[in-house]
């Protein structure tokens, strides 16, 4: 880590030289000179330059997002959402990342534009704030330059100085958007407006006519599905899917020539020497908690009454009570509770910053009371462990599977290349018998089918559906093993008989027609109860059922309607008594009579004021600043400020 971080006080001097020519002159250069204006080109190694003025090509000033970087950090995403390392997948990973990256360089020469910057000091400020603080800063001491660096390289893969260029330009983004947004305001009665309207709350009863007993309902003769299944011929033209046929023979691992190998003595020493970085345990406390949960915006009745049952439960556990049946009978954490408030151990910084601060500072035993931002919780630390390096006794179970996994996965692959150069000279049959294997020869199967004989065959279709039949014998792993397989037969992709495919014909039929109808019966019911203002008689006369909804607001969920500010929000303008017209909610349709409508109270309104104000305020400052976003964007793109590689022309960068 950089010094500065131990000594706030020194200060980085950067010093600018821009050499400005004559506006006339250079206007003259570029846009006389056939071919200047089209810029540079985008290196193999760069994935977008971006030019932060109009004569920023010309001197050839861009900042540059580079290719590695963009894959770096698609990478890391892609394996922190678990995502499966896919070349597809890993694409669109990296068109999202290169389009931040691209705006992200674009907003920081905005901001240079503006003498909007961040230095060391800003730096240093902001790892001292929130968890950031706590975890490189813990009790106000600098955990060291060392641990620092291996902290950044493990939870990042970045070196110091990258990490703290992205701090620096998180702060310069945050700084430009707070210029950007800093005359964005909402009245008074903005805010009122905007709460009334999303607190509404109604209760409706509501009648429900099923898409699914629509569908049921239409039984066309065989003459109309003949005519539907010739007038949709093409449709049908490729129905029945290409199948193929093949035949194969497949080992495990117990049949390896020399059975299952194992690691030696020396390699697990070997492995362990170079791994000990993995085997290291980090500080860790093991607890126990009773959370007395307190609602994000509880008024200071809930919460002192919370307060009250913790500070009870704890004298019960100081007078004797057992603190495991107290955390069943009372605990508000549904993870822990039935376990008796057990929460196993934890390392340092992976709880909220309250409780993680209690179970690394209180004494082994001591039960105490914390307050975070879930309410109120009873600790106990029950032990706890230094950061220590594991021995090789204590991890040799694991390494050993890890040795036998790498081996069995190299010998099942010098195997299967072994039998299939054989099977290539001498055909599967002779190499299977030769090696007291059993050949097998699937029924037809297509590309989404299954080998019931396999524990997986998902890989051995995917490659016979890229083969063709009579091409020589590949192998494919089986889940546990491999099979050595060729392609023996094709049945191409065809259109059934109209008998053979009545049953998806009549499918098809009904899914054609059965929305419309849908509609039209919903229709038919909201005349009905309009004209009679009687909802329940309505519904009697077209077969449909009557429910009646809970008083819910805008996110409420309501059964056979979903949630009614989305689906029916029409019903919040309705007054007591009035009836909906049809309401189209996919599955059913539903026709709605109000029953009540009530708009939360003066009070109420009050109490949310400054909570809802805040929320106003943080969506318009995010249009206003998207706003914003998009015409520098625009401009950037009209002026052809923005050069992208060829790689990064995807369609995951829209209108660069």
């Amino acid at each position: 880590m950089i010094r500065f971080l131990q000594q706030k006080d020194n200060r980085i001097v950067k010093a600018f030289f821009i050499v400005i020519i004559a506006a006339a002159s250079v206007s003259m250069v570029v846009y006389l000179i056939p071919g200047l204006t089209g810029g540079g080109t985008v290196t193999a190694d760069t994935y977008a330059v971006i030019y932060p003025h109009w004569y920023s090509r010309f001197l050839s000033s861009g900042m540059e997002v580079s290719q590695q970087r963009v894959e770096t950090m698609a990478r890391q995403q892609l394996q922190q959402q678990r995502y499966p390392d896919s070349p597809v997948i890993l694409g669109l990973f990296e068109d999202r990342v290169g389009k931040q990256l691209v705006q992200q360089q674009i907003l920081l020469a905005e901001a240079e534009k503006l003498g909007i910057h961040a230095n060391d000091q800003d730096v240093i400020q902001y790892l001292h704030q929130g968890q950031a603080g706590q975890v490189l800063f813990p009790n106000g001491k600098f955990i060291g330059e060392e641990q620092y660096t291996n902290l950044i390289a493990t939870r990042f893969n970045l070196s110091v100085k990258d990490f703290e260029d992205d701090v620096k330009h998180d702060i310069v983004v945050r700084r430009l958007q707070a210029l950007i947004t800093a005359g964005v305001t909402v009245s008074d009665k903005d805010v009122r407006d905007e709460y009334r309207k999303g607190n509404v709350k109604i209760k409706f009863d509501y009648a429900v006519i099923s898409a699914d007993d629509v569908r049921k309902s239409i039984n066309p003769s065989d003459g109309e599905l003949e005519a539907f299944f010739k007038k949709n011929a093409v449709r049908y033209a490729s129905a029945v899917p290409e199948e193929r046929t093949i035949t194969y023979f497949a080992f495990t691992p117990n049949e390896l020539p020399g059975g299952v190998p194992q690691p030696t003595q020396q390699e697990i020493q070997q492995y362990f020497t170079g791994h000990q970085a993995d085997y290291s345990v980090p500080e860790q406390a093991r607890s126990r908690h009773i959370l007395i949960e307190v609602k994000a915006g509880a008024d200071a009745k809930t919460d002192a009454a919370a307060k009250a049952k913790a500070d009870d439960i704890l004298k019960q556990i100081q007078g004797g009570a057992d603190f495991a049946e107290l955390a069943k009978k009372n605990s508000d954490d549904p993870g822990s509770k039935d376990k008796g408030g057990e929460l196993g151990f934890a390392q340092r910084g992976r709880m909220v910053p309250e409780f993680d601060h209690a179970i690394f500072t209180q004494k082994i035993g001591d039960i105490k009371i914390v307050k975070s931002q879930f309410g109120y919780h009873i600790i106990q630390v029950e032990e706890r462990q230094a950061a220590h390096a594991q021995q090789l006794n204590e991890v040799l179970p694991t390494i050993q599977a890890t040795l036998i996994r790498q081996k069995v996965a190299q010998a099942e692959d010098n195997y299967a290349k072994t039998l299939t150069s054989e099977a290539i000279s001498n055909g599967l049959d002779k190499t299977a018998a030769a090696h007291h294997l059993q050949v097998a020869t699937t029924p037809p199967v297509g590309s989404q089918g299954v080998i019931s004989a396999l524990p997986d065959g998902s890989q051995l279709i995917s490659k016979a559906f890229q083969s063709k039949q009579g091409d020589p014998p590949q192998d494919a792993q089986t889940g546990e093993g491999y099979a050595v397989f060729q392609v023996t037969g094709i049945s191409p992709a065809h259109a059934p008989t109209f008998v053979d495919w009545k049953s998806h014909v009549l499918d098809d039929y009904r899914d054609e027609l059965a929305p419309g109808l849908l509609n039209q019966k919903t229709r038919q019911l909201a005349d009905k109860a309009k004209s009679s203002n009687d909802l329940a008689k309505a519904a009697k006369e077209m077969g449909a059922t009557v429910k009646s909804s809970e008083l819910v607001g805008e996110s409420g969920q309501v059964p056979d309607l979903g949630q009614v500010g989305q689906v029916a929000p029409q019903l919040f303008e309705l007054t007591p008594g009035a009836i909906s017209g049809p309401i189209n909610a996919q599955r059913t349709g539903v026709v709605a009579k109000l029953v009540d409508n009530q708009e939360p109270s003066a009070e109420e309104i009050a109490k949310n004021f400054d909570q809802t104000r805040d929320q106003i305020l943080e969506e318009r400052r995010a249009d206003a600043f998207n706003v914003f976003m998009s015409g520098v964007m625009s401009d950037y793109k009209n002026h052809n400020r923005i050069r992208m590689s060829a790689k990064a022309k995807g369609p995951g960068i829209p209108g660069m």
